[in-house]
Parts: C-alpha cells; structure tokens; sequence
C-alpha cells in the first residue's frame, strides 16, 4: 500500500509525466522527417524518441497505479520494468545493427545500460511490494526510480531535439588543444621575426651600401 506521506508525490508526478509525454510528441512532430528514416544515424535519433516515451510511460502507468485504492503499484512497477527491459535490449540490437558513429553509440549505450538498471531495480521493488505489502520502503524506492527516470527521460529528448550539449572532459580538451595552438603559434611568430627583421633591413638599404 501506498504510504500517505508520498501520495500526493505520485499525484504530482502523474500529473508531470502526462505533460512531458504531450511535450514529446511535439518534439517528435518537429524532427519527424528525420525520424522518417530508419538506417544510419537517424536510428540514434529513433531510439532516443523511444527512450524518452518509454521513461515517461513508465513513470506514468506507476503514478496512477499508485493512486489506485489496493496494491497495485507492485505488479505495475513489475510490468513496465519488463516492458522497458523489452526495448533496452530492441534498442542495443538496433544500434549495433546499423553501427552508427561509434562515440554516439558508445554513449547512447551507456544510457541504455543505466535505463535497463532502473528497470532491474523497479522490477526488485516490485517484487519486494508484492511480498511484503506493508514495506513502505520497496513503495519509496520506486517513488525515487520514478525521478530517475524523469531526469533520463528529459536528457534523451533534449538530445532528440538536438539541444545544445556541454561536457566537462570536452571543454578541458578543447581548453587544452587552445592553449597548445596559441602556443605553436606564438613560437611559429618568434621564429619569422629574425628573417622578417633581416628582410626590412635589407629592403631599406640604399643601393650603394655594402650587404651586411
């Protein structure tokens, strides 16, 4: 049974999950002509479209399941974390079939890896539910997962959208290789002002001089 102390959570975040999933389908409609297309690297992009929906659904059907007088937030959380495991592993086979650019698949990998521990951790919660219905631990554990899964959800439809991505170790790097290009340049620079000066000179000598 849902303790009363996180009720109004699961209220809230159905109430989020409904609008999450509404504002996806306009992302979808917004990239749909690449989406369109299902070979190459546009399958990343499908697969996030998928991710994103399958996260939000997720946090969806627990939030009204929760709020459902009985216990049947325990068989709730048990399906759709085997429906979400389902597609994580559709999903890795899809990208390892059209092998797009290895760094976007590595990392699309990663997410999906941490997608399908979510999903094994609910599905764990689940069955602790079922098995011991007054556990008001297992319930809160799954009240987490669905956070989890709301943050996973917004990072693959910003990326869906192609917003605009900052990374920590791709800013050292770029900082990095900047302070080595500045410095190539300013050592390329010391080395043209010997023959740059000896040049002038020889420019503004008068015609009868001796050469130096």
């Amino acid at each position: 049974m849902v303790p009363a102390d996180i009720h109004d959570f699961f209220a809230a975040s159905a109430g989020v999950s409904g609008a999450l999933i509404g504002l996806l389908f306009v992302a979808i409609s917004v990239v749909g002509e690449r989406l369109a297309r299902a070979e190459g690297g546009t399958q990343i992009h499908r697969v996030r479209a998928y991710a994103a929906l399958v996260a939000f659904t997720n946090t969806l059907a627990v939030s009204l399941f929760a709020l459902i007088p009985g216990e049947l937030i325990g068989g709730a959380s048990i399906s759709v974390s085997l429906v979400g495991l389902v597609f994580v592993l559709a999903a890795l086979l899809s990208l390892l079939r059209v092998r797009p650019r290895r760094w976007a698949t590595a990392r699309d990998a990663r997410f999906l890896v941490g997608l399908a521990v979510v999903f094994v951790l609910q599905f764990i919660a689940g069955l602790d539910v079922n098995a011991h219905p007054g556990d008001a631990g297992s319930v809160k554990t799954i009240a987490i997962l669905v956070v989890v899964c709301f943050l996973l959800g917004i990072g693959q439809a910003w990326e869906l959208i192609g917003g605009p991505s900052i990374g920590i170790t791709h800013e050292v790097v770029a900082l990095v290789r900047g302070d080595e290009l500045a410095a190539g340049e300013a050592k390329a620079a010391r080395a043209r002002e010997p023959a740059e000066a000896a040049e002038e000179a020889e420019a503004t000598r008068p015609e009868d001089a001796p050469p130096a």
